[in-house]
């Protein structure tokens, strides 16, 4: 898969999220979107990401657009993640990693020297029409949220 650059559309695409529904991408055109795919629940850096966009998630719905989480873990370990971490928005449960092939975001990596394939964190904001607007790859936790966040405020 060749990554995802600005100007593309987004790959559409339909998962199970934490509130029993399925979401699929495009129901949400004509909104923005801020997709941010994470390795784990609660792990140190998830959760701190996840706390740092709880903590702007007003900021960013009000800029029109909606957040959505993706991880590989089950809806139940989403469920207790919300639960535990007073989450406002939905997390997507990609527990084939499907979608996260389908954004690059699926990879190789090392960890205490062994090697394995998992999500490296990443955060694309999908404009109204469907089209990626934005990408921060890699990402650093601390403080990624609040750039995201002035970065919607700037639009």
């Amino acid at each position: 898969m060749e990554e995802l650059s600005i100007g593309q559309e987004a790959p559409d695409f339909t998962l199970p999220a934490s509130d029993g529904s399925e979401v699929t991408l495009s129901q949400y055109r004509g909104r923005k979107v801020l997709l941010y795919f994470y390795p784990k629940n609660m792990t140190p850096g998830c959760t701190q990401e996840a706390c740092e966009f709880r903590d702007v998630n007003d900021r960013i719905t009000a800029k029109g657009a909606v957040i959505l989480g993706v991880s590989p873990d089950s809806l139940q370990s989403h469920a207790k993640f919300i639960a535990k971490n007073e989450l406002p928005f939905l997390l997507l449960s990609d527990e084939d990693h499907k979608v996260s092939e389908q954004y690059g975001v699926w990879q190789l990596k090392k960890l205490y020297g062994k090697e394995f394939m998992g999500i490296v964190r990443s955060t694309f904001l999908i404009d109204e029409q469907g089209i990626v607007s934005n990408i921060w790859k890699k990402v650093r936790v601390k403080g990624h949220a609040e750039a995201v966040a002035t970065t919607l405020d700037g639009e």
